[in-house]
């Protein structure tokens, strides 16, 4: 795992960016937040776009799984809209209070207080 999570996170901004008009950027949560890959540990990530469906779905799963065997990474990714964000309280109270917000482009923006959703 020589790979960084923002490396991880770039890669999947650039992917969803090509595909989805609506990205609108992911949260990172969980043991990751300190920027360093851990083993066995999966990096947990909120993925927001204006409109989230089966079909969006069906889409970005194969992307994972494409990024995830070329970076030697395991993703545990949920997409949402920022409605259906704010509805997961358990997620969205934890992202909230430590999570990482990069924009649309992969790049890491101000704490989720103050960028994203509020």
């Amino acid at each position: 795992m020589s790979n960084s999570v923002d490396q991880v996170i770039a890669k999947i901004a650039f992917a969803f960016n090509r595909i989805f008009n609506d990205f609108k950027g992911i949260y990172l949560f969980g043991v990751h937040t300190d920027g360093k890959l851990h083993e066995d540990e999966d990096i947990e990530l909120a993925a927001i776009f204006d409109i989230e469906d089966k079909s969006k779905r069906e889409q970005i799963w194969p992307i994972i799984g494409k990024i995830e065997t070329e970076m030697d990474v395991c993703i545990d990714l949920y997409p949402y809209t920022e409605e259906s964000f704010k509805k997961d309280e358990e997620i969205y109270n934890e992202v909230m209070e430590e999570g990482i917000f990069y924009n649309n482009k992969g790049q890491r923006a101000a704490a989720p207080g103050n960028q994203g959703l509020k």
